[in-house]
């Protein structure tokens, strides 16, 4: 996020100074590590929880096209760092691999095929594929289906334009070339200690070099940006701005099954999504993906959720209990209650065994082997909790940009769909902070050259769509599939 909004702000206004702290040795080190994340390059083709079923029967899909939008930004961001030599090869942290939804039962396979149907009323998710046929998905997945039995219903839909993508390594690029820039310096090993407002409404951030036994300075700054991933609440809450009140933080990790071996991992090329069990939250979706990672691939599979009172993967034990105040425990209080089902459910997570979890993994794929599949620690999350008028507080899986006032100070909360959609996010910052500077025509005008379909929707606008789809997938050496106009009869369509 700080790399994305430090570029967009570098290329609006090239003469500002930029200070950047981070506390770590090196950037990307957190969450958008590529081993700390699912890569998935959030687009809602195969994310299931981004479609809801109404009370009707009818699938909810502005969800899906809202984060769909906001991917087609992401990539329209990075087509145009390639061009302006900002990122390198684009196959270092973007690349094809197809995205599967992937369920049985009857229940779910009614599910997914209504789900296929009303994507397919959306631009944005033509081209999407839909199958009930074992034989066809074999082909989609032979991992998955082998030692399958033939007798069981199962369903799948494909997007043959889903990616991987790597956001260390988009964020360790974007900031190489922002440091090259004599007015933008990177300070590693820096943590900053605190944040006060000044009378001037410029602020006083307290800084202590860590690499020089904590040696603290002061910097003043007209604007700040607060982008530290789970750390960003306690930091947000030194502001004493009005509008960071009432929110609080629930710390959630993750561990993933991994392997590396090439008799599989060269089988599989996928990210295959299932759908939650009934009463699991929806950052427990079952994936299996293939991963590209500094050129290697890799599989992954989970989430399997753990708990920690850290906000950060290298934070402290005391980081929720520090951020717990009087202006946030209630709805922290009634957070708690309406989300009984959570803490059942990350108990039972808590005292899963490995074997245990290589039978959760079998689900997927049947014959996968427990000596070929070990336990990687991912990210720490932190999931919003905030002030709710009905409820008294409650518990937000999504990501949300707080702001002054004055626009002199925002703070990025929350977690999914995160990294993927940093580019739209961090406009939203400039739209946020930056209110009478955007409207210039001379912003107007790069914000543009940035993202072509800046202020235009993609959705239901095929020329459009397939303008934008084609040029990124260009610069970004993708596949390219030109989006058609709706079939008559889109539930029946591409069933095998």
């Amino acid at each position: 996020m700080s790399a994305s909004l430090g570029t967009y702000i570098h290329e609006l206004e090239p003469s500002w100074t930029i200070d950047i702290y981070e506390r770590l040795d090196k950037v990307a080190a957190e969450s958008s590590n590529a081993w700390n994340n699912a890569g998935t390059g959030h687009s809602a083709f195969c994310e299931l929880n981004y479609t809801t079923e109404k009370a009707d029967g009818s699938i909810d899909i502005s969800k899906a096209v809202a984060v769909n939008e906001s991917f087609e930004i992401s990539r329209q961001f990075w087509a145009h760092q390639i061009q302006q030599d900002v990122l390198k090869d684009p196959k270092s942290f973007i690349n094809d691999v197809p995205h599967i939804s992937f369920v049985w039962g009857d229940d779910n396979i009614a599910f997914l095929k209504k789900r296929h149907a009303a994507l397919q009323h959306s631009t944005l998710f033509r081209g999407m594929e839909y199958s009930e046929d074992q034989a066809t998905i074999k082909q989609w997945v032979p991992l998955v289906m082998e030692g399958r039995p033939a007798n069981q219903k199962v369903a799948a839909t494909r997007m043959p334009i889903g990616t991987d993508v790597n956001f260390g390594e988009i964020t360790r690029q974007l900031m190489d070339s922002l440091t090259h820039h004599d007015n933008v310096k990177l300070n590693l090993q820096h943590e900053v200690r605190d944040i006060r407002r000044n009378d001037d409404q410029t602020w006083t951030v307290t800084v202590a070099d860590l690499a020089n036994n904590g040696a603290e300075s002061a910097i003043k700054a007209k604007f700040v940006f607060i982008g530290a991933g789970g750390g960003a609440l306690p930091l947000l809450q030194k502001t004493g701005i009005p509008e960071a009140e009432g929110y609080a933080g629930f710390p959630v990790g993750g561990q993933f099954l991994y392997t590396s071996n090439p008799e599989v991992v060269n089988r599989h090329l996928a990210k295959v999504y299932g759908k939650a069990s009934v009463g699991s939250p929806p950052m427990s979706v079952p994936h299996l993906d293939t991963r590209i990672i500094e050129g290697k691939r890799a599989l992954l599979f989970g989430p399997f959720a753990t708990f920690s009172t850290k906000f950060l993967k290298n934070g402290s034990l005391m980081d929720m209990p520090g951020s717990i105040s009087t202006d946030n425990i209630m709805p922290i209080a009634h957070a708690g209650l309406d989300n009984l089902s959570l803490s059942t459910y990350l108990i039972s997570q808590l005292m899963l065994s490995q074997e245990e979890r290589i039978e959760v993994l079998r689900e997927y794929l049947p014959e996968a082997k427990s000596a070929d599949w070990k336990l990687l620690d991912a990210g720490q999350r932190v999931q919003i909790i905030k002030k709710d008028a009905e409820h008294g507080g409650v518990l937000q899986f999504g990501t949300e940009v707080v702001a002054s006032a004055d626009g002199s100070i925002a703070a990025l909360l929350g977690a999914s769909p995160g990294a993927s959609t940093a580019a739209p996010i961090m406009l939203t910052v400039l739209e946020k902070t930056f209110k009478d500077r955007i409207k210039t025509p001379d912003w107007q005008a790069k914000l543009k050259e940035i993202v072509p379909s800046y202020g235009q929707k993609l959705n239901n606008n095929i020329e459009l769509t397939n303008s934008i789809r084609q040029m990124t997938s260009q610069y970004l050496q993708l596949n390219f599939v030109p989006v058609q106009p709706e079939q008559e009869n889109p539930s029946t369509a591409a069933v095998n």
